[in-house]
């Protein structure tokens, strides 16, 4: 078991859930069903995300550092990804203007997809644990 993963993805749960309480509650009176849904799509992205990452906490194999990197670019990607979308909806609700923000998204999303592809590479070239 990785702790400071599973540390770190329960984390994450927590955030997502609260988050998502702010969201479902208040959010509803503040901003348009369109940044509301925007919302909501982070939130989930957070929560799987958060979901693999406990999973390969409990993995032996994931506990080498040869896939450390990976992981890493897995939350950097993560954070990119909600984290930009939090960010946009937080200009909205104090009309601050974040437009850099929005080309974060898409760049966040590429980055979970390399690191993703890359783990299962090197978790299926790995020999040791499998």
């Amino acid at each position: 078991m990785n702790k400071k993963l599973t540390l770190i993805a329960l984390f994450l749960f927590a955030c997502s859930i609260a988050l998502g309480a702010f969201g479902a509650h208040a959010l509803k009176k503040i901003v348009i069903e369109k940044w509301q849904m925007a919302f909501e799509t982070a939130i989930k992205y957070q929560f799987y995300g958060s979901l693999l990452l406990l999973i390969i906490s409990f993995q032996p194999a994931f506990n080498q550092k040869q896939f450390a990197r990976w992981i890493t670019l897995f939350l950097i990607g993560l954070g990119c990804f909600s984290g930009s979308i939090y960010g946009l909806v937080l200009a909205e609700i104090t009309h601050v203007k974040l437009s850099f923000l929005g080309p974060v998204t898409p760049i966040g999303g590429l980055l979970m997809i390399i690191s993703l592809v890359m783990l299962g590479i090197k978790y299926s070239t790995n020999k040791s644990d499998l």
